[in-house]
């Protein structure tokens, strides 16, 4: 298996997509997974831990300045998490996952989502950024992502992403073809109540959909 220390938590109830927990900046694989049981009780977790070290923090690419991302790094890491995922897979017996990513953990899954759509069966972003200034033609990407649900959840008095930054990236997945729900909530760059509570429910009619 691809080397990414991981945490895999069974899924309880056969109903329940299977979801990817990518952590933010200084986090690990066991940041998450309260918030995975929280918005999809019984799904399957699987929890990778960034491979690249700033300042001793994991995070899943490296950055260049604040908002600057190492651009070769994010495409060389994207797919080495593809990678990961479908070699976990096949270790664990589960389907597609749908990835929940925050902040940096949310870059990387929408860099996934453009380079490697196949991987994965949907996304909720929180506080995502662009991942790349030059990604593939949506028309290169569209036949793998058409039709594939992402939730984007950005702070309106968020300091770090910028609105016309997470508008444009709600921009590039749909011309992609994805189905994609951004909302702005009054949060900033941290987590709130208010995402829990929208990412439950539209895991929930993801899931009835798929039933």
């Amino acid at each position: 298996m691809t080397d990414f220390i991981h945490r895999f938590e069974p899924a309880t109830s056969a109903g329940s997509p299977p979801l990817l927990l990518l952590h933010g900046t200084g986090g690990d694989e066991n940041d998450l997974l309260g918030l995975g049981k929280m918005i999809s009780p019984g799904s399957a977790l699987l929890s990778p831990r960034g491979r690249v070290l700033e300042h001793g923090m994991p995070r899943f690419f490296r950055r260049l300045a604040e908002g600057v991302f190492d651009e070769d790094d994010v495409r060389k890491r994207a797919l080495e998490l593809g990678d990961f995922i479908a070699d976990a897979r096949k270790r664990y017996g589960v389907a597609a996952p749908v990835a929940v990513g925050f902040s940096n953990g949310a870059n990387i899954a929408a860099a996934l989502l453009l380079l490697k759509p196949d991987v994965l069966a949907g996304a909720i972003l929180l506080r995502a950024m662009v991942p790349l200034s030059d990604p593939p033609r949506a028309d290169l990407v569209k036949p793998t992502l058409a039709g594939k649900p992402v939730l984007l959840l950005s702070g309106q008095a968020d300091p770090i992403v910028p609105a016309s930054n997470s508008a444009r990236l709600a921009a590039l997945l749909s011309e992609a073809g994805a189905l994609v729900e951004h909302k702005i909530l009054p949060a900033g760059h941290q987590l709130s109540q208010a995402d829990v509570t929208l990412a439950r429910k539209w895991i929930g009619a993801i899931a009835a959909e798929a039933a």
